[in-house]
């Protein structure tokens, strides 16, 4: 039997979120960060949309987007080999019935993303033709959404960590985890590991590897989120299209490699698992699509699933644990976690070396009570789910 590796911090979990946190902290500390499967991503890091948008998602989770912006937008000299960020933009749409709620979103997006922009139906089948004039009512764009090169986000935090020394171990899923004389012992098919740092990075299983360690779980809720692909109408050009989205979030599209990206943007509770798509959920999605468009779906190319694991007040959940504090929190990014890996990347390495919030992003107006886990303690997780 070999003997335990002995490091500063183990991360659990290689997906955007371990990966990230990986490429901030191993700028001051020697790591080890832990994958379950044979490669970093397979699970929700390689099945998401891809979109940046700063108007998804909570108040919390848009300032957070707010603050890893620039880091998208300019990444460090070396990061990656092509821009992160690339041109697409977002259309807001809404039926006759859904323009009440329109205007409210359209109202609060514009609180924090001035450049969104109201737009006739006339504007948006402009730039979208297949949507159906007896269908939108009403729409808004946000001009400067864009796709995100996931891979080449997760890539370079991974190599990023390598080259500081980070160690990257695959096929090292948590059998179990001790903790003695202010040291984590975390025992997997790839070796035994001791850090006197624990981050807990593991998403959907993120309540399981909680439980494994002796630390009280944060309620998370994984959701299946489906998606698929469908051809192109014959003899259109998509390249240029935006992200379509209904503001009642029932389904959205976008063009993706020559194809269209589907997705009925459904929320099923899952248990943590290898998530594939349901027929009845790209049955949904595709009569969704062609309720709100022309398009008829004869054929889906691909279909697949991902989990969006959230917590009941829909926030991220970062930093020490405040009954376990040498245990970090890096869970429940929802749905939002490529585009707020580069800010909560940093919050996770500044709360490990205890100076604060990063200042962009408390200048953006997050506070600790935010995102900590402490803000979960002592409620009904359960009730607080129930009424979410």
């Amino acid at each position: 039997m070999s003997a335990a590796e002995q490091t500063e911090i183990i991360i659990v979990g290689g997906g955007i979120a371990g990966a990230g946190a990986a490429f901030e902290i191993s700028r001051s500390a020697k790591l080890v960060l832990l994958e379950r499967e044979s490669h970093c991503g397979y699970h929700t890091t390689g099945r998401s949309a891809a979109s940046f948008t700063e108007n998804y998602g909570n108040g919390i989770i848009r300032r957070i987007v707010l603050a890893s912006r620039s880091f998208l937008t300019e990444p460090p000299t070396g990061f990656c080999d092509y821009p992160l960020l690339s041109k697409r933009g977002m259309i807001t749409v809404a039926r006759a019935d859904q323009l009440d709620l329109l205007r409210e979103d359209m109202a609060a997006a514009r609180a924090l993303v001035p450049s969104i922009a109201a737009m006739s139906p006339a504007e948006a089948i402009a730039r979208v033709p297949v949507l159906r004039a007896d269908y939108l009512a009403g729409a808004y764009i946000e001009p400067h959404s864009k796709d995100i090169d996931v891979n080449g986000l997760h890539q370079g935090y991974l190599r990023g960590a390598r080259a500081r020394g980070a160690r990257i171990v695959t096929n090292a899923g948590v059998i179990a985890v001790d903790r003695q004389g202010g040291q984590w012992q975390v025992e997997t098919p790839a070796g035994t590991f001791l850090a006197p740092t624990l981050v807990n990075a593991a998403g959907a299983w993120g309540d399981e590897v909680a439980v494994v360690a002796g630390v009280r779980p944060v309620g998370l809720q994984p959701k299946r989120r489906t998606a698929f692909n469908i051809p192109a109408p014959a003899g259109v050009d998509i390249a240029d299209w935006p992200l379509v989205n209904d503001v009642g979030a029932e389904f959205y599209f976008k063009p993706d490699a020559g194809q269209l990206f589907v997705s009925p943007a459904d929320a099923t509770p899952s248990e943590p698992m290898d998530a594939y798509a349901e027929d009845i959920d790209v049955a949904i999605g595709a009569e969704r699509l062609e309720r709100a468009t022309t398009i008829e779906v004869q054929r889906v190319s691909r279909s697949w699933a991902g989990l969006r694991t959230f917590v009941a007040d829909g926030s991220p959940v970062v930093g020490p644990d405040d009954e376990v504090p040498d245990f970090i929190w890096l869970v429940g990014q929802g749905g939002y976690g490529i585009k707020t890996s580069p800010a909560l990347s940093r919050v996770c390495a500044s709360l490990i070396a205890r100076t604060g919030l990063p200042d962009d992003v408390a200048r953006q107006g997050v506070m600790l009570d935010d995102l900590t886990p402490h803000r979960l303690r002592g409620v009904d997780l359960q009730a607080m789910q129930s009424a979410s």
